[in-house]
């Protein structure tokens, strides 16, 4: 059985999605500030974790940071009624799978977990070059080398190399890899390649990641 934890100081709505996720099987857990959050999030053994963004005692922006210095796989999915592209850059950044908006469907958010809790199907060794991907340790390395990615340019890394070879376009990536499924400003994809370029010490005219203008990336062997 998964276990959910949900982060949320509104009473309200912790019983209302505790009763329902209940009923649809998993487990709850259930904190009530971010200070208690933080440690059940490190304690609960939590297979995914709901987080309210505005929180007493820790903010869920500052609860999220610190979950992904620790841990760099358990999604996480803020739920907020912040809408502004930066606050939504701000918290994907932090290591945030996903957010959804206050007020929401009990429906839309059942259905972005189940996305979250999907494995893909992968082989175990993704390669370009001198890169490697392990997908059974989680773990990006160059020449040997661990490389210390968040978990969202993980994953949009990931995505890219089980794509090899073909154009994926900003509105594939976004729903792929952000799991939204709705008209998005992609421009946060931009924020999170160059990350990821820097990091593997790749420049932009280096032909192994290539931007297509106006319409996504490929990666190549070259």
């Amino acid at each position: 059985m998964a276990k959910i934890l949900i982060i949320e100081d509104e009473i309200g709505i912790s019983n209302f999605l505790t009763q329902g996720l209940e009923e649809e099987g998993y487990e709850i857990a259930v904190a009530n500030n971010g200070l208690s959050g933080l440690e059940m999030a490190f304690n609960s053994g939590a297979d995914l974790i709901l987080l309210d963004w505005m929180l007493p005692k820790m903010s869920g922006i500052e609860v999220c940071k610190k979950i992904r210095e620790k841990n760099k796989q358990v999604p996480i999915l803020f739920l907020t009624a912040r809408d502004t592209i930066q606050e939504t850059i701000e918290g994907l950044k932090e290591g945030a799978n996903d957010y959804i908006k206050k007020p929401f469907s009990f429906e839309e958010l059942l259905e972005r977990i189940k996305i979250h809790f999907r494995h893909f199907d992968s082989e175990d060794i993704l390669t370009l070059g001198n890169i490697k991907i392990d997908i059974a340790k989680h773990e990006v390395t160059v020449d040997g080398n661990i490389i210390s990615f968040t978990q969202r340019e993980y994953e949009l890394f990931t995505y890219l190399l089980k794509n090899k070879g073909r154009v994926c376009t900003r509105t594939e990536i976004i729903e792929k890899v952000w799991n939204i499924y709705f008209e998005y400003d992609t421009g946060v994809i931009d924020v999170f390649m160059n990350s990821i370029r820097k990091k593997l010490h790749i420049n932009k005219d280096n032909e192994s990641i290539k931007t297509i203008r106006g319409v996504g990336y490929i990666v190549n062997d070259i």
